[in-house]
This record gives structure tokens, C-alpha cells and sequence, in this order.
């Protein structure tokens, strides 16, 4: 690295956009990736449509909870 940078012609916020969509990754432990890994073979779906179903019946059971 350099001891030291010119940022004199810098321009702040040039490459921020307010509405980028920004998508986290999401770490399983083995044992629960294992599990959503069975089902979404027997589906024939991916892995994140599986945890995406899970988190929605989990988001209802919530909601009904209330």
C-alpha cells in the first residue's frame, strides 16, 4: 500500500444508488443444511426456495400467535 493516497479529484456518493438491492449471504449449520437439503431434493427445488417456504409457514404460525 501506499504510504499515502490523493483523493483531490474524488467524487463522494458516485457510485451509491438509494434503491441497490443488497442480498446477504446466509450461513446453515451442517446438521440443519443437511435437512433442507433432503427436502428440497424430494421437491426438485433448490435450497433457498425450501428455507424461503420454511420462513413463511414459520411467519404465519407468528402472525396466528398474535
Amino acid at each position: 500500500m501506499k504510504e499515502e493516497y490523493d483523493f483531490t479529484q474524488a467524487e463522494r456518493g458516485k457510485f451509491y444508488r438509494h434503491d441497490a438491492k443488497l442480498n446477504l449471504p446466509v450461513y446453515l449449520d451442517e446438521e440443519v443444511l443437511a435437512f433442507v437439503e433432503q427436502i428440497a431434493a424430494k421437491k426438485k427445488e433448490d435450497v433457498s426456495s425450501v428455507v424461503n417456504e420454511i420462513i413463511r409457514s414459520d411467519m404465519k404460525l407468528v402472525d396466528i400467535m398474535k
